[in-house]
């Protein structure tokens, strides 16, 4: 009887470990995207992350393994197909986000399994468990190597991706762990916001943060600091309210656009 209280007044620590955890990542890996111009790919491997899960539990592996590789193959398959200079990118990566949703939704029933789709695109955080917040931190673990041992190429890639190559950086290399650091992420934050609310707390909190930055490490605390907030207020209004925790952090995000400075026309 008494574990049985004493499990009742700690049901809300492991999705507030998953929901802080999230707010911080989140938007410190949002801050190297938007600075290396490759948000949309982001939305992209978000999308493409349903048919990998799909397939992985059809054939009895972990759902995350599969999701990562397919929002990685999305990725890289949609650069294949298209380039940055190419004036119809945008058109034709919408088109292949669009499809790959899609696909994973079609597989559902082709495949013959039962997946809680809201709780994958819109996420089901205050069922978090042991399983949601592991994957969390090893998403965090392996952004945080990646910042210790890549930060200053990163940086150089940022601001001058083809001087970076020339001076003898594996900007290819460093993009494909980019790619693949940004797929775990997107994955360890489905039971959090989801993987498709989770663009807004990628977005937002790093946009505030890059405001008058003196460096991308600056940029990235600010942001952490401004995900966090936004994660933890969206928790305590979703238990005092009963809603979803997902779309609220997502209104928040979307609250929050209107503390950027606007550009003034001369």
């Amino acid at each position: 009887m008494l574990d049985f209280y004493s499990t009742l007044e700690t049901w809300w620590l492991i999705p507030f470990c998953v929901i802080l955890l999230t707010g911080i990542l989140c938007p410190a890996m949002g801050t190297v995207l938007i600075t290396h111009k490759r948000l949309l790919q982001v939305n992209l491997i978000s999308h493409c992350v349903l048919p990998g899960l799909v397939l992985a539990v059809a054939l009895g592996i972990s759902p995350s393994v599969g999701g990562v590789f397919s929002g990685l193959f999305g990725s890289l398959a949609a650069e294949a197909l298209t380039n940055k200079k190419n004036e119809n990118y945008e058109a034709i990566m919408n088109t292949i986000l669009a499809g790959s949703l899609g696909f994973g939704v079609l597989l559902i029933p082709l495949v013959g399994i039962r997946i809680d789709l809201e709780s994958v695109l819109f996420g089901d955080l205050l069922t978090a468990n042991l399983g949601d917040l592991s994957r969390t931190i090893i998403s965090f673990l392996v952004f945080i190597s990646l910042m210790l041992f890549g930060y200053k190429k990163l940086v150089h890639i940022g601001l001058d991706p083809e001087g970076a190559s020339d001076s003898g950086i594996k900007v290819s290399y460093l993009n494909l762990l980019l790619g693949l650091t940004t797929a775990l992420v997107i994955v360890s934050s489905m039971s959090a916001i989801g993987v498709i609310l989770v663009i807004a707390l990628l977005s937002t909190p790093a946009l505030l943060g890059l405001q008058q930055a003196p460096s991308l490490w600056v940029a990235m605390v600010r942001s952490a600091i401004f995900g966090s907030l936004i994660s933890v207020l969206g928790f305590l209004f979703a238990i005092v309210f009963n809603l979803s925790p997902g779309p609220l952090v997502a209104v928040l995000c979307i609250l929050l656009i209107g503390l950027l400075p606007r550009k003034r026309n001369n």
